[in-house]
């Protein structure tokens, strides 16, 4: 699948610079002209004229909702509220997905927790169908008592998790190396809230309290500023779009590393036991190119 296309004739030049125009703006969300809701019936809600999107979860379903745009690559935002209380068993997703059996996908997952204990996020990058790349960490803030920002740069040269401008996680393109990289397929956001107490929350030893439902999480401010799929590829002019070639400097390389000494749970790089013979290949790069 072609990821770019240049010009050939001064029709297409035309149909291209339209296409350029928008694919390179940035979207402030409209959560009725940029999502749809596509499950849960009335327990996807909009508000305020479409700037707050919320899903509830109860014992019958849950909800989610979608981008009505599909991207290949870009720096997508969301601010999220997430599910307060005793969320044990719960799970609120926001990614990014191609469709297929050799998917690729951009994974924040916020796994639910007793009251009192700390959410985790859940990261993990697909490529090709394949994942097992989790990373996983625990808030320094509670996720449930405001709106924080939580953004996914994807560019051709890596792939950066950020929570409130802080990166926690970084993801490079190493096919050089023989390591798939998403730059292929084009992908369209997705999240929902979903019960999955059989594993969320402490490997699915705490189940969902029903009696607290409905569960909510609430959604606004969703931004995109990205290559928008249209007429069958995508195209984006690198010089007019800074997430094009955005890397860490080396402060935020600096905030990486005190999140990730203070507040990672889970790295699938430091696993003995699920890779007793030897580490992706990623992990021995990562720090290093």
């Amino acid at each position: 699948m072609a990821a770019f296309r240049s010009p050939s004739s001064a029709s297409t030049g035309l149909v291209l610079l339209f296409l350029i125009s928008f694919c390179v703006a940035a979207f402030a969300g409209n959560f009725y002209q940029n999502c749809d809701t596509v499950w849960g019936k009335d327990r996807a809600q909009i508000y305020d004229g479409g700037n707050l999107l919320t899903l509830s979860l109860d014992k019958i379903s849950g909800s989610g909702f979608q981008s009505k745009n599909e991207y290949l690559f870009g720096k997508i935002d969301m601010q999220l509220k997430l599910v307060p209380g005793n969320s044990a068993g719960t799970v609120t997703t926001y990614y990014l997905s191609s469709k297929g059996e050799t998917w690729d996908e951009i994974d924040f997952e916020f796994l639910g927790n007793l009251s009192g204990h700390p959410y985790i996020v859940h990261t993990n990058v697909f490529c090709q169908g394949k994942g097992n790349r989790e990373q996983q960490f625990y808030l320094w803030f509670d996720p449930t008592a405001d709106f924080h920002t939580y953004s996914i740069l994807w560019n051709p040269q890596r792939i950066v998790f950020y929570v409130d401008g802080i990166p926690i996680r970084e993801f490079k393109n190493l096919e050089f190396l023989g390591v798939p990289f998403p730059n292929k397929q084009k992908m369209r956001l997705y999240s929902s809230l979903w019960n999955a107490d059989n594993w969320a929350t402490r490997g699915g030893l705490v189940k969902t309290d029903w009696s607290k439902a409905p569960f909510k999480a609430s959604y606004r401010n969703f931004n995109t500023d990205a290559c928008v799929w249209s007429y069958g590829s995508s195209y984006c002019s690198p010089n007019k779009n800074a997430w094009y070639w955005e890397e860490l400097d080396f402060a935020k390389k600096g905030q990486m590393k005190w999140v990730q000494d203070n507040y990672m749970v889970y790295n699938y790089c430091t696993d003995k036991k699920r890779f007793p013979y030897g580490f992706p290949t990623e992990c021995a790069f990562a720090n290093i190119l």
